[in-house]
């Protein structure tokens, strides 16, 4: 891993994804509740999202300074939307949230781990 993540704008292009997303999953707005309800995740869960997303963008930007925690949060956000990917196709949600959604962001969180924090 570099001593300093590099280049430092993914990272903080992706903390801000994630303070938005942590955002919409408040109320939720209704695109985030109709992908909860796609994969039947349990209603009375919904809430730990928003401290989730709050955290990994807390993660992301400390890890601009103390490099371990940000490649340790990206990583995290890898597996987050790894299994998210593995719910949608599980629940045969194979739609937008599918596809935009959850690969979309896990094909942003890889390209952010391997560009600014590989080798």
């Amino acid at each position: 891993m570099r001593a300093l993540p590099d280049p430092v704008w993914p990272v903080v292009v992706l903390a801000l994804i994630q303070v938005g997303d942590g955002v919409l999953c408040m109320g939720p707005v209704r695109f985030v509740r109709e992908c909860f309800e796609g994969v039947k995740f349990p209603r009375e869960w919904w809430w730990v999202t928003v401290p989730v997303k709050f955290a990994a963008a807390v993660g992301l930007i400390l890890g601009v300074w103390v490099p371990v925690l940000g490649g340790v949060t990206v990583w995290a956000l890898v597996a987050y939307f790894l299994v998210a990917v593995f719910i949608h196709v599980r629940a045969r949600d194979f739609g937008r949230n599918l596809f935009l959604n959850a690969a979309g962001m896990l094909a942003i969180c890889v390209s952010v781990a391997l560009y600014s924090f590989g080798p």
